[in-house]
């Protein structure tokens, strides 16, 4: 099972706010390079976001699911991959003093992913969520400081608390 956890210098509002904010997914989830609701309010249970990951040409798109959300401190998704199967993917946000302490835990749910799991897999999903978390931090920490959204395509946009992206805290 791949659990890691990443100290973000912010508080956990300004975390759940890029959580919250399901066009945000592809701007810090590693290998997927858009994103789009689908159904449902997301991040509330069985909304869905739509999202694309580039190989090259090709464009793969799949969809996530939240299973379970407890608003500001836990988000549960099923990440669906195609002939791959699923993952469940849980993001628990903990106050750290005036930070936020991010533990991620995924693992294979279903399908030939469960099935293919070994120390390998678990390795590369390891480098995954290094990356990713590594990712989560820079954009919550450079919006708490700036009150600017930033996205990994190099835009930026002023944001404003209550607006998608802005800041909870």
């Amino acid at each position: 099972m791949a659990v890691r956890h990443c100290l973000i210098r912010t508080s956990p509002g300004t975390v759940w706010a890029v959580l919250a904010d399901g066009t945000r997914y592809a701007d810090w989830v590693v290998g997927t390079s858009s994103s789009r609701p689908v159904r449902g309010h997301w991040p509330q249970k069985d909304a869905a976001i739509g999202y694309e990951v580039r190989i090259g040409p090709v464009g793969l798109t799949n969809e996530t699911v939240v299973r379970r959300c407890e608003e500001g401190t836990l988000l549960e998704l099923e990440a669906k991959a195609g002939w791959l199967g699923t993952a469940r993917i849980a993001i628990e946000l903990r106050p750290w003093g005036e930070d936020c302490l991010v533990i991620v835990d995924e693992h294979p749910l279903r399908g030939a992913g469960g099935l293919l799991h070994n120390v390998g897999t678990e390795a590369m999903i390891q480098l995954r969520h290094r990356a990713m978390l590594a990712r989560l931090s820079r954009l919550c920490e450079a919006e708490a400081r700036t009150g600017t959204r930033d996205t990994t395509d190099g835009r930026s946009a002023r944001t404003s608390a209550g607006a998608p992206g802005g800041e909870h805290a």
